[in-house]
């Protein structure tokens, strides 16, 4: 079979000429050969576009970005260009710090109803397999690259992952087709790179199937991973709170450590939350779902804190707490901007109630009181918040708004006072997320 026919073979009918299609195109030969094919097969698909991330990474990244100029113009395909800045001192490593960079601009520049199309090919599976085994992943990580998955509220799409690359390079040389060679894909330094050019290379020579083999056994295991992940998202929606942002620590204990774990990372993919690392899960077992009733312990990773309160889990992303000698002076006027991003601002039906203009708003200290509505005395604030069920953690970022008689009126917007209550006035507390 020539390569022609060969790639012609290529399964379009996820786009049924309804989609339009974004091909990320860095210039070499995987993203050329998948440009012309999509150029070129355009009775199936609506107008083509392409981009091209310049990661500003290498001497010749201005005359990169010039060639693929160069070709768009040839093929008559629209080219967005996205200069990016790449963190140097990423804590994954530059090629990480890429790579999230290149995503982030594919997200930004995807067009609602557009699809995501990028060159990943049966070689490129075949390496991840095995890096994601030398990283000890587990079925959902070994399943690999997906065919399709969605992206930036939209769908990526890799039509190339079943076809080798040396189908590729003679599709690619039997139409002419330029394209560039980045010498950093010699710097043996990189895993993949060594994968590619000195490891699989030598299994091929035992096993000439090799890469297919692996591509399969990806294939297989993201079947496997699908079933494991349709159960557990049953075990999620028992387990799952009326905030979504919370799970019932009873309903985990009753499940087994591997599924509880398999629970644990599907609620935070689909509260879009970084994914716990390994060890994390014997640590939620015992020093958060083994404490005593009474105990507040806190699990923090990336940026997130996980917290049991109340036989539940609560997760969030970390938010900074108001110092505890912060106060200021407030008219009620504007909005309030608070040490922690948040803000207070007062709605005002009418002018009515005194001392609402010239308050103090504060962090709390501890000893507050507060009249609630329906009340003829006060109780102390901290037995309200209990009450009213508002987490510890809430409370220590929480403003306080006292009357210029010093009267506490309220409590962030969910402890009022009766004599907030009676007035034409409310408070409302952005949080910053």
């Amino acid at each position: 079979m020539d390569s022609d026919s060969q790639l012609a073979g290529i399964d379009l009918s996820p786009f049924d000429g309804q989609d339009r299609v974004l091909v990320g195109f860095s210039g070499g030969m995987d993203s050329t050969a998948l440009l012309h094919l999509l150029a070129h097969s355009r009775e199936n698909l609506r107008p083509v576009r392409a981009i091209h991330v310049n990661h500003g990474l290498h001497a010749d990244a201005d005359r990169w970005t010039r060639h693929c100029q160069d070709v768009c113009a040839a093929l008559g395909v629209e080219l967005i260009v996205a200069n990016v800045s790449v963190s140097r001192d990423g804590a994954f490593g530059l090629e990480a710090a890429a790579r999230e960079a290149r995503y982030a601009a594919f997200a930004e520049h995807l067009h609602p109803g557009e699809t995501l199309a990028l060159a990943h090919h049966r070689d490129d599976q075949a390496e991840t397999v095995l890096l994601r085994l030398l990283r000890a992943s587990g079925s959902d990580g070994l399943s690999a690259m997906q065919v399709t998955r969605p992206f930036a509220g939209g769908l990526l799409w890799r039509p190339l992952l079943a076809v080798p690359r040396a189908d590729l390079l003679a599709y690619a040389r039997t139409h002419g087709l330029a394209w560039i060679e980045d010498p950093s894909n010699d710097d043996h330094a990189l895993d993949r790179n060594f994968l590619r050019q000195s490891v699989l290379p030598l299994i091929a020579q035992r096993w000439p199937q090799a890469a297919a083999s692996l591509s399969r056994s990806a294939a297989l295991l993201a079947e496997d991973a699908g079933l494991l992940r349709a159960e557990a998202e049953k075990y999620l929606a028992q387990a799952q709170g009326v905030d979504p942002a919370t799970l019932s620590t009873g309903t985990l204990k009753g499940l087994s450590a591997p599924w509880r774990a398999r629970v644990l990372r599907a609620w935070l993919d689909a509260l879009g939350l970084p994914p716990l690392p390994g060890p994390a899960f014997a640590i939620i077992d015992t020093q958060l779902l083994g404490a005593r009733p009474d105990a507040e312990p806190v699990y923090r990773w990336a940026g997130q804190v996980l917290r049991r309160w109340r036989g539940l889990l609560h997760v969030e992303t970390a938010r900074p707490v108001l110092p505890p000698d912060w106060q200021t002076e407030w008219d009620g006027m504007e909005p309030l901007r608070l040490p922690t991003g948040d803000t207070v601002s007062l709605v005002r039906a009418g002018l009515v109630g005194a001392g609402l203009t010239a308050m103090r708003v504060a962090a709390r200290q501890g000893g507050e009181r507060i009249t609630l509505p329906g009340r003829q005395h006060s109780h102390a604030l901290k037995q309200a918040f209990q009450d009213f069920g508002i987490p510890p953690w809430e409370r220590e970022r929480l403003p306080l708004l006292f009357a210029a008689d010093g009267e506490l009126l309220a409590a962030g917007d969910g402890v009022i006072s009766a004599r907030l209550a009676a007035s034409e006035v409310r408070l409302v507390w952005d949080r910053m997320h």
